[in-house]
């Protein structure tokens, strides 16, 4: 964990939260460049677009991917509210993306370490390093209040 990661972890809570006042999933992401700056940030739009794919992470990585003018991400971090879903790892090894720091562990759709562990599969071509577990307790509040209102 770097000093960077802790501030883009929180950014990224803020866009969770932005997230749950438009009545969206709260999950909030960023993307920091190799010297640890944010580049690009993404959260939950599913709902408000209509689109499955409307995921904070692959948001940011569209975003990062037009800062940079490629799609290949190597060398950057995402830094993410929840443990990226099946989906959002498979674009996050398409984008190439070195290290992914995520928030609130997610037991029933995880794919970097809870259900599945799809970053860091030996059996693909690229792998990402993956930090999990870091501001749990924020990120699972801003989900469990979330859910809990719509009950």
């Amino acid at each position: 964990m770097t000093a960077a990661d802790d501030l883009a972890m929180g950014r990224a809570l803020e866009l969770a939260a932005e997230a749950a006042a438009e009545s969206e999933i709260p999950v909030g992401a960023v993307v920091l460049d190799p010297a640890g700056r944010i580049i690009a940030e993404g959260r939950n739009t599913r709902a408000a677009t209509n689109d499955p794919t409307g995921h904070a992470e692959i948001e940011a990585l569209r975003r990062a991917a037009a800062s940079v003018g490629s799609w290949n991400l190597e060398g950057h971090t995402l830094v993410v509210t929840l443990e990226p879903c099946i989906m959002c790892a498979g674009a996050i090894l398409q984008a190439r993306v070195g290290r992914v720091v995520f928030g609130a562990w997610d037991d029933k759709a995880g794919a970097a370490g809870s259900m599945y562990d799809v970053l860091r599969d030996r059996r693909l071509p690229y792998r990402a390093e993956v930090i999990g577990g870091i501001e749990a307790e924020a990120a699972t509040a801003l989900l469990r209040t979330f859910f809990e209102q719509r009950r």
